[in-house]
């Protein structure tokens, strides 16, 4: 399972020590449990080996940092909605889902057919039931095929890509630029994909791109065959990242062989191809969604921007590992994060193994 998480966060927690990280899990993991403001004596009781004064002043530190907030005049402290960012992504240990919870969400997803509207409501009925929030699912996207890919280089390493489908819907994606290329390569690429690319949905042209590379790298070895045959040539590299280099030898008996000449043109002109449409394909690549669970605390919740609320929400995939829809739960702030994220996880999977006709 991947978890998406907040960089800074975890920067901010490798700052805090030992100390202040001990005190500030006793304190969201309580309120988790509980509801309630968390106190030094609370701490104190759950195993935290220092004075109640120590640990206030700790408390003190860490609501100074803005991850506590004391509501009213209570003494007790409660972790504000950067302080339940920071424990997710640092200091949340995740659970699992119990054999007998895969057993019940497999058998019911499967119950239920293979009706859409039939696994989405089995779906929807479980996470609110196992999970103790509403659920949420978002039902399987069309995708529409790409009119137009353009490409823009906009500093810091970072490329804009602009993915233009037919029916008008614009989406822009920033993504990690090749090292070292430049603004002239992305019109040129934007050219390629877009010619070769147009009227495909993103899967099918990544399933184009890579039948391409095989083609090609067919074409390659017949070409070379008279070459390495002759022992004019042998092949070196060999990389599935990087690819072959061919290593020519004794180029002035070639000169004498127009034969030999023309294949050797051959596979560079083949060479080219290859090393041209691998990095489509990576540029390509670059477009893509990443698939994790996301975790949206209070106002960062894009769904209803309730402050005291929290959604998890995991995507589920076709037979093509590519996202078509995603489910989850709407629940408190205070959810047990530990179990609900697995569940959600697991139960997007099963949707999306049963919606594809696979059991396993």
């Amino acid at each position: 399972m991947i978890v998406k998480s907040n960089g800074s966060s975890v920067e901010a927690l490798a700052r805090m020590d030992r100390r202040a990280r001990e005190i500030f899990r006793e304190i969201v993991e309580s309120y988790l449990t509980t509801g309630e403001p968390v106190g030094s004596r609370t701490i104190a009781r759950r195993g935290v080996s220092l004075s109640p004064a120590s640990i206030r002043n700790t408390m003190a530190d860490l609501a100074d940092l803005g991850l506590l907030d004391a509501p009213h005049t209570s003494a007790g402290r409660l972790p504000t909605q950067a302080g339940l960012r920071l424990f997710i992504d640092g200091l949340l240990e995740l659970g699992d889902v119990s054999e007998d919870e895969r057993r019940e969400i497999d058998a019911r997803i499967l119950a239920s057919g293979h009706g859409r509207e039939e696994v989405f409501a089995a779906a929807s009925n479980l996470l609110s039931g196992l999970a103790g929030g509403a659920a949420l699912v978002v039902t399987e996207q069309v995708e529409s095929p790409l009119r137009q890919v353009e490409l823009v280089l906009v500093g810091d390493g970072r490329v804009l890509v602009v993915l233009v489908f037919a029916d008008g819907q614009v989406e822009n994606r920033v993504a990690a630029a090749p090292a070292g290329i430049t603004p002239s390569q992305l019109r040129e690429a934007s050219n390629w994909l877009t010619d070769r690319l147009a009227g495909m949905t993103l899967a099918q042209a990544r399933s184009e791109l890579q039948a391409a590379l095989e083609r090609d790298r067919a074409a390659l070895d017949a070409a070379a065959a008279n070459l390495l045959e002759s022992g004019f040539a042998t092949w070196s590299g060999e990389d599935a990242r990087a690819g072959r280099a061919l290593i020519v030898r004794g180029r002035a008996n070639l000169l004498n062989d127009p034969a030999m000449q023309a294949d050797l043109e051959r596979v560079r002109r083949l060479l080219d191809d290859l090393e041209h449409t691998r990095d489509m394909l990576g540029i390509l690549d670059l477009a893509r969604d990443g698939q994790a669970v996301r975790i949206f605390i209070g106002s960062e919740n894009p769904i209803f921007s309730l402050s005291g609320s929290s959604l998890v929400v995991a995507p589920y995939l076709d037979a093509e590992r590519r996202v078509i829809g995603a489910l989850g739960v709407i629940g408190p702030t205070r959810l047990n994060y530990a179990r609900v994220i697995p569940v959600v996880d697991y139960t997007a999977r099963a949707v999306g193994r049963v919606l594809e006709g696979r059991s396993g």
